[in-house]
């Protein structure tokens, strides 16, 4: 335990407390410690308060060494949870990832999507949001229907390294479409940005048009256009249609005047193939580069499922909307020092086995970064090594 909080910059966190107020919320629970039990709640998946007290009550004397980190009781622990300002998490965050950053320049580069296409040099984003289930008799400032309550996390994942960029988390109330714009602030000219059609806005497109960024998404069923120019007169392979088109309507028209390519291409989906239209603002890649791109879409998918196989976004241990976002961001914390625990490892395996390791001997006195580079019964790979004479019958020496 101590060794995965070490990686968090000793000064960081009280300089964020002062700069955010926490630490004149804090007379006997230090920002520090509140940071601490938090992460110690994702590590074990902690279902309650009394949980997360408890345990760390039974182990003062190792928790002390963490800093000074001390055990807190169960109505400090929440109300740490629902005054504190939830942007100090946030701002947490971001900090460690850039500290590990420039501590290990390598750190995700080998975490490229698998799938993702090797001819493409460009920084390459998927961006996509996830469903945060929570309790509606509870949470009715995340009240979105009628019995149900749910807060969102809008991501813009760097598909090179399997990395966040950019991240918000809010009720489920607004649509995707308007949280596009901010997704996409920070990217450059000559980045590639994907995403599903819940986050099409055609005066956003034409803004990233003009800024140099080539963006990839699916089109809407009722989208009205007219085509300009037929890239293709037939189908050629899985690529059924590939044109140049014009939006129709006058307001859509206004919003994005410039031509853009529209792609008919067959998809396999759970092994059967469907047709799928793309559009994208670029004119000079190949059909199946375009389609290739989307396809690796489903990176920021897995990433979703990773987070909330290992990490505990499931049962919350508050319920108003501080608790809930500081919950949220100490899980995306947890992952990228599960990560680059990981690299530091050359871990080869899954980040759910990664986590379960931990987990294991989380109070043991052990070198941490050893025990994970002896995990398993093979060396370098998740695999059982085949060995040369298990090609040969009983009694058959090789010649």
């Amino acid at each position: 335990m101590r060794q995965v909080c070490n990686l968090i910059p000793a000064f960081l966190v009280s300089k964020l407390a002062r700069k955010f107020g926490c630490d004149k919320q804090a007379r006997t629970y230090s920002p520090w410690s509140h940071v601490v039990s938090l992460i110690y709640g994702q590590l074990t998946h902690a279902l309650s308060l009394h949980d997360i007290c408890d345990a760390l009550r039974n182990h003062r004397g190792s928790l002390s060494t963490i800093r000074g980190a001390t055990a807190p009781c169960r109505n400090t622990f929440s109300n740490a949870n629902r005054r504190r300002d939830p942007r100090m998490a946030e701002e947490l965050f971001w900090k460690v990832l850039e500290h590990l950053q420039r501590v290990s320049p390598g750190f995700g580069g080998r975490n490229r999507y698998g799938k993702l296409p090797s001819r493409f040099r460009r920084a390459i984003h998927a961006v996509d949001s996830t469903v945060i289930q929570l309790v509606a008799n509870c949470m009715d400032w995340a009240k979105h229907r009628r019995r149900k309550a749910a807060a969102k996390c809008h991501l813009r994942l760097n598909m090179q390294n399997m990395l966040p960029s950019f991240a918000i988390v809010d009720t489920a109330k607004e649509n995707d479409a308007k949280r596009a714009r901010e997704l996409c602030a920070g990217l450059q000219s000559g980045e590639i940005v994907v995403f599903d059609k819940a986050y099409i806005d055609y005066e956003h497109l034409h803004d990233l048009d003009k800024r140099g960024v080539a963006w990839v998404t699916r089109a809407k069923s009722n989208m009205g256009c007219r085509v300009v120019k037929k890239r293709l007169r037939k189908p050629e392979g899985k690529i059924l249609r590939d044109d140049e088109v014009l939006l129709k309507g006058q307001s859509s028209r206004g919003k994005y005047p410039k031509r853009f390519r529209r792609i008919k291409a067959l998809v396999e989906v759970d092994g059967k193939e469907k047709e799928m239209v793309f559009i994208t603002n670029q004119m000079e890649w190949a059909a199946s580069s375009i389609c290739d791109l989307y396809r690796c879409r489903w990176s920021i998918e897995v990433f979703f499922k990773q987070l909330k196989q290992t990490l505990q976004l499931c049962d919350f241990i508050g319920h108003n909307e501080r608790a809930v976002k500081w919950q949220v961001w100490i899980a995306l914390l947890t992952y990228v020092l599960l990560k680059y625990l990981a690299y530091l490892s050359n871990w080869h395996h899954s980040l759910n086995r990664i986590w379960t390791m931990i987990r294991g001997v989380l109070w043991s006195r052990l070198a941490l970064i050893k025990l994970l580079q002896s995990y398993g019964t093979a060396n370098g790979c998740y695999r059982a090594l085949g060995r040369p004479e298990q090609a040969y019958l009983p009694g058959f020496a090789p010649t």
